[in-house]
């Protein structure tokens, strides 16, 4: 059986894979002026998504704290 430790190294795992997800989003769309706009609109909604995630994973790594 796995610790608490364990669990918390995962989620702080996934949180930086999120971080750089949305880093990589918000470039995309910064750069992406010229793309067509339901390509922007899908960009988007993955880029509020994965904020949403990665608020939820800061939160479950406070509590295990």
């Amino acid at each position: 059986m796995r610790g608490r430790s364990w669990i918390k190294a995962l989620r702080q795992d996934e949180a930086r894979q999120v971080r750089a997800r949305i880093a990589e989003l918000e470039r995309n769309l910064t750069a992406a002026s010229a793309q067509n706009r339901q390509r922007r609109h899908e960009a988007g909604h993955e880029l509020r998504n994965a904020k949403f995630r990665l608020e939820r994973l800061e939160e479950c790594i406070a509590a295990m704290r």
